[in-house]
């Protein structure tokens, strides 16, 4: 089975919602459509589960650049698989859960797409054999969540929450790419197999406290780890089925995650105890006493949250084989009771329009099903005995016993640990108390309130259950996933441990009881509490982080403004002063410049084009502010590049050159046509001496370069692709070969960027409002006869000649001059040549449609052509190629390449005449402006 499959289930899924919104509005048929795809990712994940139950740790590998050490590479071993579990079940959970809770007025389709693209983010993450994958997957998550947390756009702060959570674990992403780059330098891969398998050489490495550093940074901020812990309470502005997933299953738990995943990697130093240990104990108390203050339930639930992660960080921060099973273990038990509190209070939210806990009281009269399902699962959180909760406590508490790395001083940790278990007791009777009883209901928007529909409840009914479960049976429930996901963390064999509901009266029973009754006791003086509270000062992490950023606005707004001042000569001179430093500062380094090597014969022809050339380079400058003057002598450039080409016997390079020229010389004619003949002058001296300045070094510079190059000795890969492009490509025109298949990767990003520049250009035309010159330099009126009838007989009949043409360059490109992007460019000339002689309005009439989707198809079929060699076991866009014999035709070749060569005509056609036609069609826009 391929785990790259499963992986990408949740992602294709996504597409699958608002499809069916778009077909049925019919809720439960749309709950069913995003839950279809996960839930047969999870059942895929059967037959490997009982693999790694069985001690096998499966892999799969799909290359990308093997040379880079770079591929989709997936792991599932007994921490994946727990998280896998963890993310696609708790997953389908919120989708039953969320089509309840979802009012008819929400775009459904819209929310489970994005949280369909969370959960497959998030199962990259936990898969992932490749740490830049894991990067890539990681970055994911911060997106996704972003559009979940802002999924109510209209509301202030979900825009403001989403931010915040974007901008902190967005940084904290980039720390983590860094370390994740260090890590490869020291091992010399990219592999997480062979990382884990590197924990000395890592930590004996000089660089391991700044490797440390990078991955904790990211670890924490994802994890809203003290003191990145304020961005998770703003949070909460996600609809509450968002808040369950991103609590349980998902985005906080990937920090965790990583320190879990690079344990045997990292672990084991006094600088990682000291960091995470700290950091975790910070995290647990702020927390949890945060928590014990907060009215709003999702504030609470939110803050407790943060404790509970900065209790499993702690753990992991002992350097205790036991306390690592324990942080497992609680990460199990977490998921269960976090993700069923935040559906029961949302379903308090859904039926009493609010959730200030000052308001919703005595809620067991009206709600007692609901009641008892959320306070068994607040018991579970408080470490009650036979629920799940007890029993990774009491090993928390043992672990923190036992801990000796502060010497003298590590009494601190249980005693820190027994006041988190304090108000961790204190803010579950809060939210039992004060939520069901504690009187009657205070002006609810809703009133009465009552259950929630049947199946609202059933996700909750299943999380409490597996709560009580474990508890009580947790050798039978719970017992073999913890024993693997251990395993899998410790990166070796078990320590012995026991789960048991009773292991006597010991100390950490004493704890428990103490950590019992104090947070009774803490919350029976909640009224002296709240007073002191209200008397600290009070700070809003929201209000400081959008005054950060503002003043962070404020800064780049001045230096933006600055720099792009609305000159494009100043943009200009700023990249080329780039380019002349970076001459200045490494020319020196360069070896001495040599003649020695042999020059090439010149005869009347070179020298005649050599001359033109140079005086058509001089006369486009010379003549710059005379636009047609100097459009005409650039295309002179261009053709003399051409005939170069030709010379050095490239006719591939000759044609695409030449075809690019037509092009580009008829974009820039359509771009003149709005601006003015003759320009005035507007340089200063100082301006033009500056830029006499930066053309003398920067050419100069290049060609010093240009004739380093010319004239040393340099290695060659050019007879490689000579030897190899018959056998490997099936193609004797190298070039071709070259583009679609040894050097594909680099053709597939040029037309990705092609489209996305014709984008740009396309969004700028848009809703641009040019008038056109109607007089030339000398002040004559243009011609009235927009459309010559000599120009538009002649364009007719050149149409299909050019389409057949395009044709035949396209179908030879494999073996003789030509290819999909000089076809390309023949077929836009074509259909430009349309445009020009007889109108937008003519071409449209007889050719509607768009030229958006010809650019998608063209670089989503190039994509698909290197997906599918995928399918086959070959790195992407791996070519392959055969002869098939057909009756009158005879025998000729097949190859993979023909479609990817497609994809890059497609694009080339749609992106140029996506930018000529929108040139083309302010001209109509011009003579409707007239005729009106």
């Amino acid at each position: 089975m391929n785990l790259a499959f499963v992986v990408m289930l949740p992602f294709l899924g996504a597409f699958l919602p608002p499809l069916v919104e778009r077909v049925t509005g019919n809720r439960t048929l749309l709950a069913c459509g995003a839950a279809a795809l996960p839930a047969l990712a999870l059942a895929l994940l059967f037959n490997p589960a009982r693999r790694v139950f069985a001690g096998e740790t499966l892999h799969s590998t799909l290359s990308w650049i093997p040379s880079l050490d770079l591929s989709l590479a997936f792991r599932l071993d007994g921490l994946a698989l727990l998280f896998a579990i963890l993310v696609l079940g708790i997953g389908l959970l919120v989708i039953l859960y969320a089509r309840y809770y979802l009012s008819a007025k929400e775009k459904a389709g819209r929310f489970y797409a994005y949280l369909l693209l969370f959960m497959g983010a998030m199962l990259g993450v936990v898969t992932s054999d490749n740490l830049l994958l894991l990067v890539v997957f990681w970055e994911l998550t911060s997106l996704s969540s972003f559009l979940l947390i802002g999924f109510w756009g209209h509301q202030t702060g979900a825009r403001k929450g989403a931010r915040m959570a974007m901008t902190v674990t967005g940084m904290g992403g980039l720390a983590l790419l860094a370390g994740v780059l260090l890590i490869g330098d020291v091992v010399g891969s990219f592999s997480l197999t062979e990382v884990l398998a590197s924990g000395d050489l890592i930590r004996g490495s000089e660089l391991y406290p700044l490797i440390l550093c990078l991955v904790l940074l990211g670890a924490f901020t994802k994890s809203a780890q003290f003191p990145f812990h304020f961005w998770l309470p703003h949070a909460m502005a996600a609809p509450t089925p968002v808040s369950a997933y991103l609590h349980s299953a998902t985005m906080v738990k990937a920090g965790v995650f990583l320190l879990a995943r690079l344990y045997p990697a990292l672990a084991g130093t006094d600088l990682w105890f000291d960091i995470v240990t700290l950091a975790g104990m910070a995290t647990l108390l702020w927390g949890a006493l945060v928590a014990l203050f907060q009215h709003d339930l999702k504030g609470l639930l939110a803050y407790s949250t943060i404790s509970h992660l900065g209790l499993i960080t702690l753990l992991f921060g002992l350097n205790s084989q036991l306390a690592a099973v324990a942080a497992v273990f609680h990460i199990i038990n977490h998921a269960t009771f976090k993700a069923s509190l935040f559906m029961a209070a949302g379903i308090i939210d859904h039926e009493t329009g609010t959730r200030d806990m000052r308001r919703i009281n005595g809620l067991w009269k009206y709600m007692p099903y609901t009641a008892v399902l959320a306070m068994v699962a607040s018991a579970a959180m408080a470490g009650v005995p036979l629920l799940n909760g007890f029993l990774s406590k009491e090993m928390f508490f043992t672990e923190t016993l036992q801990s000796e790395q502060l010497g003298t001083l590590s009494w601190l940790l249980p005693l820190g640990a027994t006041l988190g278990g304090i108000f961790s007791v204190a803010y579950s009777a809060r939210f039992i108390h004060d939520v069901f009883f504690n009187g009657e209901p205070i002006n609810l928007p809703k009133y009465p309130p009552h259950e929630p529909p049947r199946y609202m409840k059933v996700p909750v009914e299943i999380l409490v259950a597996l709560c009580v479960a474990v508890g009580v049976f947790p050798a039978i429930t719970v017992a073999g996933l913890l024993a693997v996901a251990a395993s899998a963390t410790l990166g070796g064999e078990l320590p012995e441990y026991h789960l048991a509901i009773w292991h006597g009266f010991n100390v950490p029973l004493v704890m428990s009881f103490i950590a019992l009754f104090g947070g009774i006791f803490v919350y029976s003086q909640r009224r002296r509490l709240f007073d002191l509270w209200t008397r600290l000062p009070e700070v809003d992490a929201k209000l400081v982080f959008e005054g950060r950023m503002q003043q962070l606005g404020r800064m780049a707004s001045a230096i933006t403004g600055w720099l792009q001042n609305g000159s494009l000569q100043s943009y200009v001179a700023w990249g080329v002063a780039l380019v002349a430093v970076i001459l200045l500062t490494q020319m020196w380094h360069l070896p001495a410049l040599s003649l020695a090597a042999p020059m090439l014969p010149m005869d009347g022809v070179a020298i005649l084009c050599t001359t033109m050339l140079v005086a058509s380079a001089l006369l486009t400058t010379i003549m710059h502010r005379h636009r047609v003057t100097s459009i005409m002598s650039l295309s002179v450039v261009g053709l003399m590049v051409s005939l170069l080409f030709v010379r050095f016997s490239a006719p591939d390079l000759a044609l695409t050159q030449l075809s690019v020229e037509v092009v580009t010389m008829l974009l820039l004619m359509l771009a003149m046509y709005f601006l003015p003949v003759r320009t005035k002058v507007e340089s200063s001296s100082v301006r033009v001496f500056r830029d006499v300045l930066l053309a003398l070094i920067t050419g100069g510079g290049v060609a010093v370069l240009a004739f380093l190059v010319m004239t040393g000795e340099t290695a060659t890969i050019s007879q490689f692709f000579m030897d190899n492009s018959k056998s490997g490509g099936g193609g004797t025109n190298v070039v071709n070969v070259i583009l679609v298949d040894f050097r594909g990767f680099d053709t597939f990003g040029e037309i990705t960027v092609l489209g996305i520049a014709a984008m740009g250009i396309y969004a700028l035309l848009k809703d641009l409002n040019l008038a056109s010159a109607k007089y030339d330099s000398q002040g004559r009126p243009w011609a009235k006869d927009a459309h010559p009838l000599v120009l538009v007989t002649i364009s007719r009949p050149l149409l299909p000649l050019a389409l057949l043409i395009a044709v035949y360059i396209f179908l030879r490109g494999h073996n003789l001059p030509g290819g999909g992007f000089v076809a390309g460019l023949i077929t836009s000339v074509a259909l430009v040549l349309q445009y020009v002689a007889s109108g937008v309005g003519w071409v449209h009439s007889r050719m509607p449609g768009d030229y958006h989707p010809v650019v998608a198809l063209g670089v989503l079929l190039a994509g698909m052509t290197g997906v599918g060699s995928w399918a086959f076991g070959y790195p992407f866009l791996t070519s392959s190629f055969t002869y098939v014999s057909l009756p009158v035709i005879g025998k000729f070749e097949l190859a993979t390449a023909m479609l990817f060569d497609t994809g890059v005509f497609l694009t080339v056609v749609g992106a140029t005449l996506l930018m000529l036609a929108n040139l083309g069609k302010l001209s109509l826009l011009d003579d409707k402006r007239e005729n009106a």
